[in-house]
């Protein structure tokens, strides 16, 4: 991904210049820890490149990439806590590092100071729009998150569900920063709007992609073993393609097994009934369609070609990942 080298050092270069670290220091050195932990800074560059396609001059939006980033990494540190998850990204989680009560504070004013990044943005008269656009966002992460929880415990979920709660917790932003990135750039209403169902697609297509990995994915490439979603009785599309597509034995056997604690038994039960009915093709199937319709936006975006060109590489080369 060297094309998109200069977006990544801007945006290092003015994360390393904002860091969180002040008095009281149980409040911001756990901010600090998530936002040092890396990650791919997808949404961040996402925005820069956004701004590019209208204006060259994207450096005018880091405050709004960095606004997007700590948002995201505050829906991380949160996620977390309602998880109870033990690590992220290879490291403890916030709150198992410093305590339930740092991280829900810690993330408190993650949120707060992503706001606080918007009104650095040197345009006062687009302020109310990207405003209502990051609310909007907002709001909807929060929905998808809710919706996530109420899957865990749901007797029945639609694959129409499972894909507007993946829009919502993961998509939203990805293309909420592209909107945001285009009309700071000077781009029409239209444009913003084509870009937003680019990114919104992209991102559906992206989550289908991670949830092929995690059951299909070579362990070496990916760096563990399969089935991790199944070891959570997470319900993905490929559980619930299975339950659509299976007789009324597998359909209850899966059932059975996704109420079991995790084994290596299950997982390889539950991989192997996938395999029989084909359902990693499924998936391939529904990642490409949503894909298709992303390219599709894009190309009717009114910009340089060798520039909607990069973001047509980056979402070409993170859609075919194998890691």
């Amino acid at each position: 991904m060297q094309y998109i080298q200069p977006f990544q050092q801007a945006f290092h270069d003015f994360l390393d210049g904002n860091p969180f670290h002040k008095e009281p220091e149980n409040l911001y050195v756990p901010a600090d820890y998530i936002m040092g932990l890396g990650g791919k800074r997808l949404r961040p560059v996402l925005l820069l490149l956004g701004h590019y396609l209208f204006d060259d001059r994207f450096h005018d939006s880091l405050p709004a990439a960095m606004a997007v980033e700590v948002f995201h990494n505050f829906t991380l540190v949160h996620d977390d806590i309602m998880d109870a998850a033990p690590l992220r990204r290879g490291n403890p989680t916030v709150h198992q590092r410093f305590g339930l009560n740092a991280g829900i504070l810690a993330g408190d004013v993650m949120l707060i100071r992503a706001y606080q990044y918007l009104l650095e943005l040197d345009r006062p008269h687009l302020l109310p729009r990207i405003l209502d656009v990051f609310n909007r966002l907002a709001i909807e992460v929060c929905e998808g998150q809710q919706m996530d929880m109420d899957f865990e415990q749901a007797e029945e979920v639609r694959i129409e569900d499972y894909l507007k709660m993946i829009e919502l917790k993961t998509s939203v932003l990805i293309a909420g920063a592209l909107k945001m990135g285009a009309l700071l750039g000077g781009g029409s209403e239209e444009n913003a709007g084509l870009l937003y169902e680019f990114g919104r697609n992209v991102g559906i297509a992206f989550q289908l992609q991670d949830d092929i990995l995690d059951a299909f994915g070579d362990p070496e490439k990916v760096g563990k073993k399969p089935g991790g979603d199944i070891a959570q009785n997470k319900k993905t599309f490929l559980f619930l393609k299975a339950l659509e597509l299976g007789n009324p034995e597998e359909k209850a056997h899966l059932k059975a097994w996704f109420s079991s604690s995790d084994s290596p038994e299950k997982i390889e039960k539950v991989l192997g009934l996938w395999e029989k009915l084909d359902i990693r093709r499924y998936a391939e199937e529904a990642k490409n369609r949503f894909q298709d319709q992303a390219f599709l936006a894009l190309e009717q975006v009114g910009a340089e070609e060798t520039k909607k060109r990069l973001l047509r590489e980056l979402a070409g080369e993170l859609l075919m990942r194998e890691a």
